[in-house]
C-alpha cells in the first residue's frame, strides 16, 4: 500500500476537525449564528462557481457571492413565502452577468446552493437540532465510509467518465453506513425503522450532489473548485454533498 495512496489523508483530517470545532459550535448556538455561517458558506460557494463558470467574470464573482450570502441571512429573517422569493434575487442577476453559455450552469447551481442553505437554517430553526445532526450524520458517514470502502477493496467504478474516483464498493458502503445512522435515529425521532430507507434516500442525494459538482468541474475543465480547504479543495467540494441532502430533504418535508 503506497503513502502516496494515503497521501491527502491528513490534510483532510485536519481540516476536517475544525470544521467539526466550528460547526458543533454554531449548530449549539443556533438561531442567528448559524444564519451567518450558513450564509456565508453559501457567498463562498457562488463564488467559487461564478469562477468556474465564467473565469472572465472575477469581478462579478465577489459581488453575486456577496448578494447570496445577504439572500441566504435575509430569507432566515422572513416567513418562508417571502424568503424563498428573496433567495431567486442573486440568482436572477447572477444569470444576467452571466455569459450566454454560463447561464444554464450558473442558473442551476445557484439556486441549488440557495435553496439548500434556506433548508439548513430552516432544519435548525424549525425541526430542532436532532434532525440537523441526522442530516449531517447520514452525509458524513456516507463521505468517510465510501473514502475508506473505495481506497481499501476498490473495484468497479460508478461512473468513471463523470467521477473517476467513485467505486460501486464506496458507495454501497456509504448506503450501509447512513442505513445504521437512520437506524440510531428511528427512535428518538419517532420515525421507527422509516428512518432507516428515508437514510439511504438521503446518503443517495448527497452522491448525487458529489457527481453533480463532479461533473461540473470536469465539464469546466479544473479539478478543484478552489483552494479554500486543504485536502478537501473548495467549500463546493466539501459541501456539495451536503446541499444534496439538503435539498432532498426540503423536497421531502414539503410533500410528506
Amino acid at each position: 500500500m503506497s503513502a502516496g495512496r494515503w497521501s491527502d489523508l491528513i490534510p483532510r483530517i485536519l481540516s476536517a476537525v475544525v470544521m467539526v470545532v466550528v460547526g458543533s459550535l454554531e449548530i449549539w448556538l443556533g438561531g442567528i449564528w448559524f444564519a451567518l455561517l450558513i450564509a456565508a458558506a453559501c457567498g463562498g460557494m457562488v463564488w467559487e462557481l461564478v469562477r468556474m463558470v465564467a473565469p472572465a467574470q472575477k469581478g462579478q464573482a465577489l459581488q453575486l457571492g456577496g448578494m447570496t450570502a445577504a439572500a441566504v441571512l435575509g430569507s432566515t429573517l422572513l416567513p418562508a413565502t417571502w424568503g424563498m422569493s428573496l433567495l431567486v434575487a442573486p440568482v436572477m442577476a447572477g444569470i444576467f452577468q452571466m455569459p450566454t453559455a454560463s447561464r444554464v450552469r450558473f442558473g442551476l447551481f445557484g439556486l441549488w446552493i440557495v435553496c439548500a442553505g434556506f433548508a439548513f437554517v430552516w432544519l435548525r430553526n424549525e425541526m430542532g437540532v436532532l434532525w440537523l445532526l441526522w442530516l449531517i450524520g447520514v452525509v458524513v458517514v456516507t463521505d468517510v465510509a465510501g473514502y475508506f470502502a473505495g481506497k481499501i477493496i476498490g473495484g468497479p467504478k460508478l461512473w468513471p467518465r463523470i467521477s473517476p474516483k467513485k467505486t460501486w464498493s464506496g458507495s454501497s458502503a456509504g448506503w450501509l453506513a447512513a442505513a445504521g445512522v437512520g437506524l440510531a435515529f428511528a427512535e428518538p425521532s419517532g420515525l421507527g425503522l422509516w428512518a432507516v430507507p428515508l437514510s439511504v434516500v438521503i446518503s443517495m442525494a448527497s452522491q448525487a450532489g458529489d457527481i453533480a459538482e463532479s461533473a461540473l468541474k470536469r465539464r469546466m475543465g479544473v479539478k478543484d473548485s478552489s483552494a479554500l480547504i486543504p485536502g478537501h479543495g473548495g467549500l463546493l467540494d466539501r459541501f456539495d454533498g451536503m446541499l444534496g441532502a439538503a435539498a432532498a430533504f426540503l423536497i421531502f418535508v414539503m410533500f410528506f
